[in-house]
C-alpha cells in the first residue's frame, strides 16, 4: 500500500495534468478563426426603385405637412373666434343683460 505522502503526490500531478490538459483546451492553437466582413446590404433593389421609394416618402412627409398646418389653423381659427365672441359678451352684452333684470 502506498503512503499517504506517495498518495498525495499522485493525486496532485494528476491535477496538474488535467489542468495544463484545460489549460491547452481554451488556450489551444486549434481554435477557429473567423474573418469578420462588413454586412453589405443586398444590391437587388435597382436604383430607380430606391429613388421612387425615397420620393414617396418625400411626398407622404409634405402631405402629412401640409394637412397638419390646415388642422393647426383651422383649430387657431376657431379659438381666435372663441375669444372674441367671449370678448364681446363681456364688453357689450353682459351689462345689457344685467341692467334690463
Amino acid at each position: 500500500m502506498k503512503s499517504p505522502d506517495e498518495h498525495n503526490q499522485n493525486i496532485q500531478s494528476q491535477v496538474e495534468k488535467r489542468l495544463r490538459e484545460m489549460d491547452d483546451q481554451i488556450h489551444g492553437i486549434d481554435a477557429p478563426f473567423y474573418q469578420t466582413q462588413k454586412h453589405q446590404p443586398e444590391q437587388s433593389q435597382k436604383p430607380w426603385l430606391r429613388k421612387v421609394i425615397l420620393g414617396g416618402k418625400l411626398f407622404g412627409l409634405a402631405v402629412a405637412t401640409i394637412i397638419a398646418v390646415k388642422v393647426a389653423s383651422a383649430l387657431a381659427g376657431i379659438v381666435i373666434f372663441g375669444a372674441l365672441a367671449f370678448l364681446v359678451y363681456k364688453l357689450f352684452l353682459e351689462s345689457k343683460i344685467k341692467t334690463s333684470k
